[in-house]
């Protein structure tokens, strides 16, 4: 199912589920399953651990972010969606004050953005690639997809593949908070 057609099935259904897994509850502990990979900055080169997952995604990558600044991060998610992977990113609305160039890059490729404007911090820092396939990947950390997370803060990043549930449940939040962004700056 392409990230358009659920989008749609978001907007038009409000809330009902779109995919047959469940995730565990919040806060409930489930089996985990898969790989782990894990970066720290400065030192370990944890765009290019973003990248190659970007690079590998077959079917969807849905992205939030507090903060998005890193060209070759953003190149990737554009590359993704020329070859067909559906591509959707959630900002802070922050990000519409500050308006990177990243950000109209993204756009000019035709990539869908939405700005987060409910919180007082849209913080997240995620990545949900091919949720519903059983090697789906969730990326999270405290790595903002910025170059000052790369080069000079202290940052950290997992890419845990292959839990499905722990995927549907990342690839829910998202749904959940792409209902009230706006494409609006």
């Amino acid at each position: 199912m392409t990230t358009a057609r659920i989008i749609g099935m978001v907007l038009a259904c409000a809330g009902a589920p779109v995919l047959a897994l469940q995730p565990a509850a919040p806060l409930t502990p489930f089996a985990a399953t898969g790989t782990v990979q894990y970066a720290f900055t400065p030192g370990d080169a944890v765009d290019s651990m973003i990248i190659a997952a970007i690079d590998e995604a077959r079917q969807q990558i849905l992205v939030q972010a507090y903060s998005f600044t890193h060209r070759r991060i953003a190149d990737a998610l554009v590359r993704a969606h020329r070859r067909g992977v559906e591509v959707g990113v959630l900002v802070d609305a922050e990000q519409a004050r500050s308006d990177p160039a990243v950000l109209r890059d993204l756009t000019r490729g035709k990539v869908p953005l939405r700005y987060d404007h409910q919180h007082a911090a849209a913080h997240n820092k995620t990545m949900v690639i091919d949720a519903g396939l059983e090697q789906c990947v969730v990326i999270t950390g405290s790595y903002n997809f910025t170059t000052a997370a790369q080069q000079r803060n202290a940052e950290n990043a997992l890419l845990l593949r292959g839990n499905p549930p722990l995927c549907e449940a990342y690839y829910n939040n998202w749904r959940r908070h792409y209902t009230h962004a706006s494409s609006r700056r």
